[in-house]
């Protein structure tokens, strides 16, 4: 078996498996999970009709660069909704089975293993990014994310020494789990380091279409460099996914974009890995970027339930303005986020994710995780209010 899986981390939903295994919540209550981000609106119904209506050409293989119907409606979204002069549909966009997979498979085919090579990351973190490198033979650069950074990757912290190892650098803006927003002038700040040291910009952005404030999209990598008129996006790749933006998480779709001198090798890459995305869920991803009405109707729904919910916990806990994405990442009035969701677990029934267990340690053993919460607020209005109030009722006990 390849060693290396042997540095790989168990996921953070393993570990609190764990730290529940022994726990027994209160029976007369019903369980309300706020752990998962897998959203629980309803998918945009004319994606499944697409599925339906296609589902004969199951029997056909499809192409790893997919329709050109499916590229031409990917590079006309993201044109529209990033103000860029425009994305070669041939060359800079590639359909993707969801950004896990693709982010996962990029880095494989990215890092050159034959020098050093450094992937720097958001700590805390989704766990992809770290399990991809390791896996690549390449080492993770943690940078932690706090308060007093806006809960940002501060980028002035690695120095000249260390940017040469650096090949990879993952920005995940809206952030998961912090919900943190990257401005346009960070970006622009991050594609000149790009230029002076040599790598390449990441840029996870598939909570991109869920923010509260309706006149303020986040801005994304590619908005950036048609700012500074860098319509090639040299070292810039985005992901994207209908996820979050459609709930759509088990249809596995999404897409990359940017520089065609990387997509390249990489489309050759995923052409030989055999993931080309199924037809019936091009024609149903066709439909859903299509659309904007739901989306703005997701968005909505997600506002109300930012707003019940930061009503209730605002008295009794620390957390930054929401900003985007469906994630809330308080602070714990104790400081002990492992200690408080099992008790919250056992005492109220609530299931949250610790935020120690998405970060890492640095040499002084400081996470940047620890003493807050992920609240994945993905469940319709009634439970997830009812979460948080049991969560404040815990609070307000002592």
């Amino acid at each position: 078996m390849n060693p290396d899986l042997a540095a790989l981390h168990p996921y953070p939903f393993e570990k609190l498996a764990a730290l529940k295994a022994e726990l027994t919540p209160p029976a007369q209550l019903t369980h309300i999970p706020l752990t998962i981000g897998e959203p629980q609106h309803a998918p945009y119904p004319a994606a499944l009709k697409a599925l339906t209506a296609h589902q004969l050409e199951m029997a056909r293989y499809p192409a790893t660069n997919g329709l050109p119907a499916l590229r031409d409606t990917l590079a006309q979204w993201a044109t529209r909704r990033f103000n860029l002069a425009g994305l070669d549909a041939e060359h800079q966009v590639l359909p993707v089975n969801g950004t896990r997979e693709a982010i996962f498979a990029f880095v494989q085919a990215a890092l050159d293993r034959t020098r050093p090579a450094k992937v720097a990351v958001p700590n805390p973190f989704y766990q992809i990014y770290e399990g991809a490198t390791l896996l690549a033979g390449g080492a993770p650069l943690y940078l932690d994310c706090t308060a007093e950074n806006g809960f940002r990757p501060d980028f002035s912290t690695i120095s000249p020494a260390a940017w040469r190892d650096v090949q990879i650098v993952f920005v995940c803006s809206p952030g998961n789990p912090t919900g943190a927003v990257n401005s346009i002038s960070e970006f622009k700040q991050l594609i000149a380091l790009a230029d002076e040291h040599d790598f390449i910009i990441a840029s996870d952005e598939c909570y991109s279409e869920l923010y509260l404030d309706e006149s303020a999209p986040p801005p994304g990598l590619l908005q950036a460099c048609a700012e500074l008129g860098r319509d090639d996006y040299r070292r810039c790749v985005v992901f994207h996914s209908l996820s979050k933006r459609s709930n759509l998480p088990g249809l596995r779709s999404g897409f990359v974009a940017g520089d065609a001198e990387i997509l390249a090798p990489f489309k050759r890459y995923r052409t030989y890995h055999g993931c080309a995305m199924s037809l019936p869920v091009q024609h149903a991803s066709i439909a859903a970027w299509q659309d904007e009405d739901h989306v703005r109707a997701n968005r909505d729904a997600y506002r109300e339930k930012f707003s019940a919910v930061t009503d209730v916990l605002t008295p009794v806990m620390d957390f930054p303005t929401p900003e985007a994405s469906f994630y809330l990442w308080p602070a714990v009035p104790n400081g002990d986020d492992i200690a408080f969701t099992q008790r919250l677990y056992t005492e109220q029934h609530v299931s949250v994710l610790p935020g120690s267990l998405m970060g890492r340690a640095d040499a002084q053993g400081i996470n940047p995780g620890a003493g807050r919460l992920r609240l994945a607020l993905v469940a319709e209005l009634a439970p997830t209010l009812e979460a948080a109030q049991r969560i404040r009722q815990l609070i307000e006990r002592g």
